[in-house]
């Protein structure tokens, strides 16, 4: 049976998702598995977790790339394991890698490192990019939401309300009210 895996980062990304069901229909997945979660943590992924366990000997994990799996090519290599452990093979679509051959295994081990690499190479030029945009002053970072909302916070706790229902009422955490508060506090002390 094939059985294919299509994953995308975030639920914004239904277009994405929606392409690779079709090409995983158009490529004979009897059966799919579908979410929409970051791959960082092969555990927080249960349907992929499920197809591994209903995986058997002689069926293909089909899916339309290779980091549509996995995060790094340990991640790949321990999941190709496991299908490999159930008697089953991995096809991936966009390469037309089969692991069913001794080829098809030399090469999807080349591609999983190399596809390593360029992330890692990726995430290396968008950390000297952003240290390029601070040192141009560029580059300030997300904005502080709690702490603009600093004044709201006081104005709410004056009229008797407390940390839990101010930090409900204008939807920042409960550490960030405390912390306004402790520092108008430091600053009522220090003037």
């Amino acid at each position: 049976m094939q059985i294919g895996y299509a994953r995308t980062s975030t639920t914004d990304q239904q277009a994405g998702l929606e392409a690779q069901l079709q090409e995983l229909q158009q490529a004979g997945a009897e059966q799919v598995y579908q979410e929409q979660v970051s791959a960082k943590e092969s555990d927080s992924r249960p349907q992929l977790q499920a197809l591994l366990k209903q995986l058997r000997a002689g069926d293909v994990v089909v899916v339309c790339k290779l980091d549509r799996l996995a995060r790094s090519t340990a991640d790949l290599l321990q999941l190709h394991q496991k299908i490999e452990d159930k008697g089953a093979t991995l096809r991936v679509l966009n390469l037309n890698l089969d692991t069913s051959t001794p080829t098809g295994r030399l090469l999807f081990t080349m591609v999983g490192s190399i596809a390593q690499f360029e992330r890692e190479l990726m995430l290396e030029r968008q950390k000297e990019g952003i240290a390029a945009a601070k040192a141009a002053g560029k580059y300030k970072g997300r904005k502080p939401t709690a702490r603009a909302k600093a004044d709201r916070v006081l104005e709410l706790k004056e009229a008797g309300k407390g940390a839990t229902e101010i930090a409900r009422e204008l939807d920042i955490g409960r550490a960030s009210v405390y912390r306004i508060l402790r520092q108008h506090q430091e600053q009522q002390q220090s003037a």
